[in-house]
C-alpha cells in the first residue's frame, strides 16, 4: 500500500483526537459533579463514595428518571465550569439559586431554604456582624457569601474579603485567627461546628436562599430530573431525606416540602 504525504497527515490527525480528551458519557447515566467536604449535604467516605443529603436527592430523582449516577469530586467553584461544558450534567454543593447564575446554567426547583451567617470564634470580639468593622472576613471563592461580602465591604467597613478554594481551608483559618469572620451558609458552617470546637455561628444573615440541583443551561435532563423532584416532594421521600441528615422534618411551607416552578433568569 503506498502511503503519501496526505494520508500520513490523516493518520497523525486522527492519532490527535484520539489522544485528545473527549467528553462521552454511557447513556442512561447522570454525571454529577460534587464538592467531596461539605457534610450533611455531601461528602466523600472513607469507602470513596459519597454520601449526604444532597447525594440522596440527587440518586432518588435520577432512579425514578430511570438514570443511573456517577458522582466525581471537584472544589467549588470549577463545577460551574463543568457544568457550564457539559463535563458533567448536575453539580450538588448546596448551591444557591441566583438570577446571575440562571443567566449560564439552569437550575431545578428549589429543596432546601438556607440563610447566610457570620461565624467567628467562641471567645472572640465578634459578635454581630457589624463586629467585623475593620476586620478582614474568609469566604469561599464562588459562593454566594463571597458576593455578599464583596457588595456589602464598604457598607459594613471590611478591611478585607479573603477568599478560599475549600470550606475547610477558611474555617481552619478562622480557628487560627488568620480571619476574623466568615460569611458562609449556616447548614453547612453549623455541622462542621460539630466537630470543630472554639467557632459558632454568632449572626444570622436573611437572605431567603434557596437551593437546587444546578444543571447544563437548558438540559435534555432538566425537566424530567425536576418532575421527579415534584412526585418526591408529593410523597414525601424529601422530607425523609431532610430527617434522615438533619434529624427532623423541614416545615410544611419549606421549599423541601412545596412544590415550586422552574426557576426563570
Amino acid at each position: 500500500m503506498n502511503f503519501t504525504r496526505r494520508n500520513l497527515l490523516m493518520i497523525a490527525a486522527a492519532a490527535g483526537f484520539a489522544g485528545a480528551p473527549v467528553v462521552a458519557f454511557a447513556e442512561g447515566v447522570l454525571n454529577v459533579g460534587s464538592y467531596p467536604n461539605n457534610p450533611p449535604f455531601e461528602y466523600k467516605a472513607e469507602s470513596g463514595s459519597f454520601e449526604g443529603f444532597e447525594v440522596d436527592i440527587v440518586t432518588e430523582a435520577a432512579k425514578r428518571a430511570g438514570m443511573t449516577v456517577n458522582i466525581e469530586g471537584y472544589d467549588f467553584q470549577p463545577l460551574f465550569a463543568a457544568t457550564s461544558s457539559g463535563r458533567i450534567d448536575v453539580a450538588i454543593s448546596s448551591i444557591t439559586i441566583t438570577p446571575e447564575r440562571l443567566g449560564s446554567q439552569s437550575f431545578t426547583q428549589p429543596y432546601y431554604d438556607s440563610d447566610m451567617g457570620v461565624a467567628a470564634k467562641t471567645d472572640g470580639a465578634v459578635k454581630t456582624l457589624a463586629d467585623l468593622k475593620g476586620k478582614i472576613v474568609g469566604v469561599l471563592s464562588g459562593s454566594t457569601g463571597e458576593k455578599y461580602a464583596n457588595d456589602n465591604k464598604d457598607a459594613q467597613g471590611f478591611a478585607e474579603v479573603k477568599g478560599y478554594n475549600t470550606q475547610q481551608e477558611v474555617l481552619l483559618d478562622l480557628a487560627a485567627g488568620r480571619v476574623d469572620g466568615v460569611v458562609s451558609d449556616v447548614p453547612g458552617m453549623e455541622y462542621a461546628f460539630t466537630k470543630m470546637q472554639g467557632l459558632a455561628v454568632v449572626d444570622r444573615i436573611k437572605t431567603g436562599e434557596q437551593y437546587g440541583l444546578m444543571m447544563t443551561k437548558d438540559s435534555p435532563h432538566l425537566a424530567k430530573i425536576n418532575d421527579a423532584l415534584t412526585e418526591m416532594k408529593k410523597d414525601g421521600t424529601l422530607q425523609a431525606i431532610h430527617k434522615k441528615w438533619f434529624g427532623t422534618e423541614a416545615p410544611a411551607d419549606s421549599s423541601t416540602a412545596k412544590e415550586a416552578p422552574l426557576p426563570k433568569a
